[in-house]
């Protein structure tokens, strides 16, 4: 199978710890990318990495895409004197898509790694208990002032250590899934890299002047993106993200990335869906439309709160939302070959 696929070898290489609020390793390796490339770049004060791209008309308003750099995560509580650390969610992720199993704790002098933990089974209600995060604790071995000591403290965030993350083909060999914890976002972080490069290699020119920018703080809020846009003003913002698949949902693991039409925070621009639409296909692919009732974007958090008048959320469609995500691995070059045409020939 094609474990050597460009966006794997990408995707891998930035398989660090991302919680919500700690993005800096990240955001460190999208910028090795961009000097790579050969792409200017600057980091404003909230941790937003972004690209200024002029547009072949000056005049035209500003278009902006974004994926986010941060990632579900736990976040501790409290610590117990056993040195068991009390913990709830950073964004959201729930205790049982976990299970038990290895976590890194990033204190602020250094990450030490527990042990996820839900107790024994063997009790009486054990087969009908639902596990609220409650009843987690991470198991870490060390005493409160050997955590004191590693800067592990209420408010310091964790992950599933690296040997959990994958990513893992299987499926057909012929147009094998893939899966991770978790593609979101940052296969829409490989996405925009990626285009990044295909721009510079093709000397590709938008139509309009566009910010492409690698965001924070979307899990809890989409924070940065507000900023973002609230600061650089685009009249067209572009989320760049994953689809999950709830069962009212049509969307299928075939390759075709999705388009979101309408999330629980409003609908998306029309005309604008229609013009992915029509460079999907161009590229070879299609989109599938979906609605959402209990998701939203950057693109929509944005809009919500008035940083942009037209926006858009296109991206790989995943099971297992929120875990261990699964996507066909042909929908990443796909994605790409959109945004790629979309670049290209939107005029709008």
């Amino acid at each position: 199978m094609n474990d050597q696929h460009p966006a794997l070898q990408l995707f891998t290489k930035l398989l660090v710890p991302s919680p919500t609020g700690r993005e800096q390793q990240l955001a460190q390796l999208v910028r090795q990318q961009l000097d790579k490339y050969g792409v200017a770049h600057e980091t404003d004060g909230m941790g937003n990495v972004l690209v200024r791209v002029d547009g072949r008309s000056p005049q035209v308003p500003l278009l902006m895409y974004a994926a986010h750099m941060d990632e579900i995560g736990l976040v501790v509580t409290k610590i117990n004197p056993d040195g068991s650390l009390q913990v709830s969610n950073s964004g959201g992720l729930h205790p049982w898509k976990l299970g038990e199993g290895p976590m890194e704790i990033l204190g602020d002098r250094e990450t030490i790694v527990g042990i996820l933990s839900m107790g024994s089974t063997h009790t009486a209600n054990a087969a009908n208990q639902a596990i609220t995060w409650n009843d987690v604790r991470v198991m870490t071995g060390l005493s409160p002032e050997q955590l004191k000591a590693a800067g592990v403290r209420p408010g310091s965030t964790g992950v599933p250590t690296r040997e959990r993350r994958g990513p893992m083909l299987f499926g057909d060999p012929a147009d094998p899934l893939v899966a991770a914890w978790t593609f979101d976002d940052r296969m829409g972080v490989v996405a925009l890299l990626r285009l990044l490069e295909r721009m510079r290699v093709e000397e590709i020119r938008p139509y309009h002047p566009t910010i492409i920018a690698f965001t924070v703080s979307e899990e809890v809020g989409g924070h940065g993106a507000k900023s973002l846009a609230l600061r650089e003003q685009p009249e067209i913002f572009v989320s760049v993200d994953g689809a999950p698949m709830p069962p009212e949902s049509d969307l299928q693991l075939d390759g075709r990335p999705a388009i979101w039409s309408k999330d629980r925070l409003g609908h998306y621009d029309q005309p604008l869906l229609q013009a992915f639409c029509q460079a999907a296909l161009a590229a070879g692919t299609e989109l599938q439309p979906v609605v959402y009732q209990s998701a939203a974007s950057d693109a929509s958090l944005v809009y919500y709160a008035g940083g942009a008048q037209r926006i858009a959320c296109m991206g790989q469609v995943r099971a297992n939302s929120h875990g261990y995500e699964v996507a066909r691995l042909s929908v990443f070059d796909n994605m790409l070959n959109t945004l790629v045409q979309f670049v290209q020939d939107f005029e709008g």
